[in-house]
């Protein structure tokens, strides 16, 4: 395919250059969570719930055994005893224990009526239709009462959380079989370019295959939203672009494309969305890498959409994404903490500054159990050259270590703040 340039390029108005804390806010003030759906338990794992969950009955239901022994009046101290019956897990009794009798139990089982505590089976000496009693106990030692792991109406997980397998395991046992959840993103993901093409090709000489729409794609699905056309790649022409666009806006609620951000001849990106009607919020960030990042918003026939153009090099790419879109993704899932947690990871050894932008800086973590007077403490191992196109950067990154700018280096056993990737 070819391009005719023009003979003439006009100057294209520079964009501010934006902080990063200046573009996550404006990120997170135009992003609202998705709407509720219902959905059964079994269908909730991964999901973010949309309100509190509180339990509606106590658990256990009754008072129960933790162990398998005798179920005792604790007044009537040690001795010999006779056993008045079984109590077992799933068979509840229906007589009441008499003063100096006691009952066999298993573990679970429901305590009768009239005991209030357990004698371990090890502690006793069984004697045919007797047993001994070989150590006194207090009342309610062994037995776990009614209400004691969740009380009626205790708040089990609050709104905008996970769903994980504990949780599921929580809401199972409280007898939860549906809840409300926010709908899953729908999401786009293309890749513009005349130099990429698909992994599965063959790259002409001048081409790249692309790494990006696989990666974000999976990414996404990792993050639990529904992501289509990871394997679209648009041509760098005005048409083509804009096809590409409209039917990314008209299929999701959120669109990202890499590439055709920057200033070159080519990079039409900018232009084409305003042409679009999109408001474009950011085009520059002051950061490495990653400084062109568009984040815009469009009024779509379909609804208001969300759309991040990133960097076309493949690490500009996945550290805008982590710094950046994670944010909006998180959002609209209805999570409550839409940040990444940071942890402090001291540098190995001295570190040159870029003088002007602010640095994430990929990291493997280590840790050394003698750091902070033997607290412990992460140090950060570099993943080597950081150039911007060396997705290997990414391979063993652990974290994102936030380097401030300046002419002075920063010396061994600094402490940087970090984006932990660990929490993915």
């Amino acid at each position: 395919m070819s391009h005719e340039l023009p003979q003439a390029v006009t100057a294209r108005k520079v964009a501010p250059l934006l902080s990063v804390a200046t573009v996550q806010e404006r990120i997170l003030g135009f992003t609202v969570p998705m709407p509720t759906e219902t959905v059964a338990l079994t269908e909730s794992l991964g999901r973010i719930t949309a309100q509190s969950i509180r339990t509606c009955e106590p658990f256990p239901p009754f008072p129960a055994s933790t162990m398998d022994g005798y179920a005792v009046r604790a007044q009537d101290g040690e001795g010999v005893f006779c056993i008045q019956g079984h109590a077992l897990a799933g068979h509840p009794v229906a007589y009441t224990q008499s003063p100096r009798q006691v009952s066999y139990i298993t573990t679970g089982a429901p305590l009768p009526e009239g005991a209030n505590a357990v004698v371990r089976v090890e502690d006793t000496e069984p004697m045919g239709d007797q047993v001994r009693i070989r150590v006194g106990v207090e009342t309610g030692d062994n037995v776990r009462q009614e209400g004691s792991d969740l009380a009626s109406g205790q708040r089990l997980i609050s709104a905008g959380v996970k769903i994980g397998p504990i949780a599921l395991g929580l809401l199972a046992t409280a007898g939860i079989s549906q809840l409300e959840v926010h709908a899953r993103p729908r999401i786009a993901v293309l890749s513009t370019g005349d130099e990429v093409c698909s992994p599965d090709q063959v790259p002409a000489y001048g081409q790249i295959r692309d790494s990006n729409s696989p990666t974000l794609t999976h990414m996404l699905t990792c993050m639990g939203a529904k992501v289509h056309g990871g394997d679209h790649i648009a041509h760098d022409t005005q048409g083509h672009l804009r096809e590409a666009f409209e039917f990314a806006l008209s299929t999701s609620d959120l669109v990202i494309s890499t590439g055709g951000v920057s200033m070159g001849e080519l990079d039409l990106l900018p232009a084409l969305l305003k042409d679009m009607g999109a408001e474009l919020h950011s085009e520059r960030v002051n950061m490495k890498p990653g400084k062109p990042f568009v984040f815009a918003t469009v009024d779509h026939d379909t609804g208001p959409k969300l759309l991040f153009a990133l960097p076309g090099n493949p690490v500009s790419a996945v550290v805008t994404f982590y710094v950046f879109v994670a944010l909006a993704v998180r959002r609209l899932q209805g999570l409550a903490e839409c940040r990444w947690p940071t942890i402090g990871v001291m540098v190995p050894e001295p570190w040159q500054r870029d003088s002007m932008r602010p640095e994430f800086h990929r990291v493997s973590l280590v840790w050394d159990p003698e750091l902070h007077a033997g607290v412990g403490g992460y140090r950060g191992l570099s993943t080597g050259s950081q150039a911007s196109s060396r997705l290997l950067s990414m391979l063993d990154a652990d974290a994102l270590v936030e380097v401030s700018p300046g002419a002075e280096r920063i010396e061994l056993g600094t402490v940087l703040r970090a984006l932990d990737l660990r929490q993915w």
